[in-house]
């Protein structure tokens, strides 16, 4: 077959502050064929985005072609004239990023954004590259593709606007996507949808694709070659098949281990009983939250009705649920940046003020939050010591050597280099930088500490080991944890109990291994059986089951009347389930579901 893009002894380098040069992609070769898709795989810094970038005869500030050539049929990108090049991006060569919400611009509507590549380079025009977007929101199942285009991104879920974005890199017709981490941030059952969207699509239009990711079960569905990447080198490369069944290098064993099985009792560590305490650490009580305000108090936008919560000393809760089921703004009460409109929240036992400016430093200091997003929550204009620096002066009060070295032992505990401690954010990758995120939290010797999605952004390596860190701190010193993530997986091996919320409610809760053992809900069922298999094929497999059909391309909606998770149940009553509120039906030892339908119903 006639390869379209060729990668032949790439070599890039970073220039240091006298001059010289590090190597970074030490000799890279591999090509790409129309109608492929050629994962690239590895740990964060191994250089799987850096190489998939220099297909647009691009280098990110710092860094040198060093050598070796990449050619698109025939002609090296690189050695282009700066003119060609312009014309080759999204042209030729379209990149689709990770985030989704950071690539679209807020003010214009969606039509604007996907169909502009295809109208600046001339390739079509306004009439045809309006009909080639509706062609390709139909292609990757968007809803209302006739109108979908006067809408605005803040008007569609998460995963509608990740999909938009491939087709806003699709509309030009380019022969090559890159494909840099697409799914990373989305809930499982998202993540199916688009999935199955790039798959068709880039079949379908018989694009090449060069996919960057560290989820190899995501690459065993879309992958049909998979480069091993370390420290910029090839250690591995064959088919998907080859190299997931029957890998030939150690290190690409360690990041198959590294992969969590799907979600099941009996996989979390046992606790002890040392930091038991009679208090909850952390307490919601009857919890009702939301933005903006009406004139009776209540807020504008609902997002959390009703919802009681417990964390007890040295416990994990997870909390899982899909976007918009409300997971963050329950962190948010919790740390206090956003006050509740009713209910309660306790610490150890104690009323805390709603709004985190009428707390004390004391109960600030004992309830610290990890932000999902690292880039927005580190101040790119300070270096790593100040960031880390800054919570250990304000809550421990320690200066000089004695904050020195606590910035020492905070990098060592997330497995940094202590030289990172003089650099700025810019310098590091983006789990790199959540690990600094993760440090700054623990900097202050908190009781509590909420991570919102703290290992969506970390390969399966480091993100294992992220995780037993966490299990390491919370058994030395009895921190909390409060676990919001859309990985099931990764829930089921860290958490002691879990909370499965929708549409702002708890649908159901209770211990790890109850919560992931029938009976479930209806919708415990349909995350529980999204999550993607290390394993060729499951995804086909996966989209034809009653769960994915009842649940796929379907948006979180709050209602005021009935089970707000009618429209996807496959077990919903109509006449019942659309007109009155569920009860919450107590199993066994604190095992919670709120459904119509009784225990024996759940099991069939």
């Amino acid at each position: 077959m006639t390869k379209l893009l060729e990668v032949d002894n790439l070599r890039i380098s970073a220039r240091k502050e006298d001059g010289s040069l590090l190597p970074i992609v030490k000799g890279v070769s591999f090509s790409v064929a129309p109608g492929e898709v050629v994962a690239l795989i590895g740990e964060s810094g191994s250089g799987k985005t850096t190489i998939a970038l220099s297909a647009l005869g691009y280098t990110k500030p710092g860094m040198v072609f060093a050598g070796g050539e990449v050619r698109l049929d025939g002609r090296d990108i690189i050695s282009m004239p700066a003119e060609e090049k312009r014309q080759l991006r999204g042209q030729r060569v379209a990149y689709v990023a990770q985030s989704a919400a950071a690539a679209f611009n807020p003010a214009l509507t969606i039509g604007e954004q996907v169909t502009e590549s295809a109208l600046i380079h001339g390739h079509l025009n306004q009439q045809g590259a309006d009909q080639r977007a509706e062609m390709l929101y139909r292609a990757m199942d968007l809803p209302d593709p006739e109108w979908l285009g006067r809408r605005y991104p803040h008007q569609v879920s998460g995963g509608q606007l990740q999909r938009l974005m491939a087709a806003m890199a699709l509309c030009g017709k380019p022969e090559l996507l890159l494909l840099d981490e697409p799914t990373t941030a989305l809930d499982v059952t998202t993540q199916i949808e688009v999935l199955k969207a790039f798959k068709s699509v880039i079949k379908q239009e018989g694009s090449a694709a060069i996919y960057v990711t560290h989820d190899l079960s995501v690459v065993a569905q879309i992958a049909d070659y998979i480069v091993v990447l370390y420290s910029g080198e090839i250690l591995e490369h064959g088919t998907a098949e080859q190299v997931i069944n029957r890998p030939g290098q150690d290190y690409t064993r360690r990041l198959m281990d590294a992969v969590r099985p799907p979600p099941a009792a009996g996989q979390g560590d046992k606790l002890s009983e040392e930091h038991e305490c009679d208090l909850p650490a952390l307490e919601l009580i009857n919890i009702t939250a939301g933005y903006g305000k009406r004139k009776e108090g209540m807020p504008a936008v609902l997002v959390l009705h009703d919802v009681n919560v417990t964390i007890k000393k040295g416990h994990t809760v997870g909390v899982i649920g899909e976007s918009g089921c409300g997971k963050s703004t329950m962190a948010r009460v919790m740390s206090g940046l956003l006050p509740a409109s009713r209910g309660d929240v306790l610490l150890n036992g104690k009323s805390l003020q709603p709004h985190l400016k009428h707390r004390s430093r004391e109960q600030l200091q004992k309830v610290q939050f990890v932000f999902q997003m690292a880039d927005t929550a580190l101040n790119p204009r300070q270096r790593i010591d100040r960031i880390l620096g800054r919570p250990i002066e304000f809550y421990l009060g320690l200066n000089g050597d004695e904050k020195r070295k606590r910035i020492g032992e905070l990098l060592h505990m997330v497995d940094l280099p202590q030289e990172f401690a003089g650099r700025y954010p810019e310098e590091l990758s983006g789990g790199q930088k959540q690990r600094v995120n993760l440090a700054r939290a623990l900097a202050a010797l908190p009781e509590v500490v909420l991570c919102d999605e703290v290992i969506s952004a970390l390969d399966t390596i480091v993100g294992a080991n992220i995780i037993e860190l966490l299990k390491q701190l919370r058994q030395q010193t009895g921190v909390s944890f409060v676990f919001i993530s859309h990985d099931l997986s990764t829930v089921a091996s860290f958490a002691d109990e879990i909370i499965v919320l929708y549409a702002g409610q708890v649908v159901e809760q209770g211990g790890t291994d109850q919560v992931l053992s029938p009976p479930y809900h209806p919708y415990t069922r349909m995350l529980i059986a999204s999550v993607p298999e290390m394993r060729v094929g499951w995804l086909e497999e996966a989209i034809e089951t009653q769960e994915a059909k009842a649940g796929m391309d379907r948006e979180v909606k709050l209602t005021e009347t009935g089970c707000p998770f009618f429209d996807r149940c496959p077990l919903s009553i109509p006449g019942v389930c659309d007109l009155e509120i569920p009860p919450v039906r107590n199993l066994d030892d604190g095992h919670t579901i709120k459904c119509h339908r009784s225990e024996e119903e759940f099991k069939q």
